[in-house]
This record gives C-alpha cells, structure tokens and sequence, in this order.
C-alpha cells in the first residue's frame, strides 16, 4: 500500500540505468517508490506540446479570419467597395506612400479599372476571412492572405507603422506553414480522410 505523500516538492529522482527512473520520497514509509518510463514520459511531453502549438496556431488564424471580416465590413460601410470610394483609397497611397514606383504603377492601373477590382478585393477580404474562421482549406487561403497583406503592406509604406500590418503577414504565413485548420477547424475532419493532403 501506498503512503500518503506530504508535499510532492520532496520526490528525488533517480536513473536505473534502463530506462527507467525511480521516484522516491523521504516523506513516505521506508520502501516506496514509484517507476516510471523515460520514453513514455518524453512522448507524453512531445505529445501535450505539439497540442498546445496547435492551439496556438488556431487562436492566431481565428484572429486573422476575423481581422479580414471585420475589415470588410468597415470597407463596405466607408464604401470603400465603390469605383469612386476604391479608386480615391488608391490614389491616395499613390501620392502618399513611399512604395516603389513600379508598384505605384501597379496601382494606377487598380484606380483606373476601381469599378472591376474593388468588387474583386471585396469578395476576395470576405472569403478569406471567413474561410480562415471555419479552417477550411486553411493552408492556400492563408498563403492568400499572405499574399493579399503583403502587397497591402508595399502599398502603405511611409504612411503607416511598419509593423502594422507586417504582423499579419508573417502570421497568415506561419498558418500557411503551420496547417492551422486542422484544429478547431473543418480541416480537422478533412484530414482524417486525407491526411497527407497539403490543402489542409
């Protein structure tokens, strides 16, 4: 029979060479010990941490989902989405941003055709949000959102701080990386089915 244990800061560890250790503690009766296995020990840890990284993960892609619908639906109250409200956003960054002028040119050629793209980045912000919130097809929505923030971050070089929107890059990226739908999200279920899938 076991002795009850008084304080478990007491338990002294020691190796038995086989890979195995001996839990031992002064505070219980003469004799009683407890073994535990190494490997089983290192596996369960490995085990618990890949968890928490996974969780992780998942707080960090729900919170770039969100960041995307929200920032539609600011766009669209702003009417932002609208040829003449699109076209004036990127004239602005035009003539205030210090991004290359081979960029700017880029966006010239957005402010000119405002009435096709506006539309296009609306559905394209709302998409990838609420795809990033389900966590379905996470990993090419991410490596998208990505993309989509980075050129966002070219855009408004000198008009802004530059870790503003640098750390949704890096995020949407390390989600891309990290397959970040496979927990908390619909990816989860799809990769029981297809698990070696780089969708998700």
């Amino acid at each position: 029979m076991w002795a009850r244990v008084k304080s478990w800061a007491e338990w002294v560890v020691a190796p038995l060479g086989n890979g195995s250790l001996r839990l031992t503690s002064p505070l219980v009766e003469r004799g009683s010990s407890m073994t535990t296995n190494v490997g089983t020990v290192r596996a369960t840890t490995s085990t618990d941490n890949g968890l928490y990284a996974a969780k992780g993960l998942a707080l960090v892609r729900l919170t770039i989902g969100a960041l995307f619908v929200s920032t539609f639906f600011e766009n669209l109250g702003k009417g932002a989405y609208t040829a003449a409200g699109y076209a004036g956003v990127i004239n602005y960054y035009i003539k205030a941003s210090h991004s290359p002028a081979a960029w700017k040119a880029v966006l010239g050629f957005m402010a000119s055709h405002a009435a096709m793209i506006a539309p296009g980045q609306a559905v394209t912000e709302i998409s990838v949000g609420i795809l990033l919130v389900i966590g379905l097809f996470t990993r090419p929505v991410a490596f998208v959102a990505f993309l989509f923030l980075g050129s966002l971050w070219v855009t408004e070089w000198g008009t802004s701080w530059i870790w503003e929107l640098l750390v949704p890059v890096l995020a949407s990226l390390g989600l891309a990386i990290g397959r970040a739908g496979r927990t908390w999200g619909i990816d989860a279920w799809l990769a029981h089915r297809r698990p070696f899938s780089a969708w998700f």
